[in-house]
């Protein structure tokens, strides 16, 4: 192999690595277990990933389970789709729920809020998620996150 080739193999690894590092999240609480537990590094697919739209954030459906920036909460949240609906004036919306929790969101979400889906294996959405159990409890530490979050 020469030095060129080697090269061209570190960059290659190192743009793969970065393009798989922006599909992933790092689950922070216990609000969607027993789906996934605080720790779990869910696989994502991007609603705007470097200009390409992986998928429609009009298109979700009912069980998606979606990342999405909440007005009520400062850092993104990870649940599931429990309703969607069209306001009076037209808008499209989503109710969201974490799977644990008691009852859905104080805020409905627009598609516009919507920045990833966790990608789920089988036909059923959001049922079977592509998850790595544990390894985001290092992204945990590094960060400070307390467990109440």
């Amino acid at each position: 192999m020469t030095q060129t080739q080697e090269i061209i193999g570190y960059v290659a690894i190192i743009i793969i690595g970065i393009i798989l590092a922006q599909h992933l999240n790092v689950v922070v609480s216990g609000s969607m277990e027993p789906v996934f537990y605080r720790g779990d590094v869910v696989v994502i697919e991007k609603a705007d990933f470097l200009g390409l739209q992986e998928f429609n954030t009009s298109d979700v459906n009912v069980g998606d389970i979606v990342v999405y920036d909440a007005t009520w909460f400062p850092e993104p949240v990870i649940h599931r789709v429990i309703f969607k609906g069209t306001s009076p004036e037209g808008q499209l919306y989503y109710v969201t729920k974490g799977d644990n929790n008691p009852g859905p969101d104080p805020v409905v979400v627009y598609p516009n809020q919507i920045e990833a889906k966790v990608v789920s294996l089988g036909s059923t959405p959001g049922m079977n998620p592509i998850k790595i159990p544990y390894v985001g409890y290092i992204t945990i530490w590094i960060r400070g996150i307390p467990a109440s979050s």
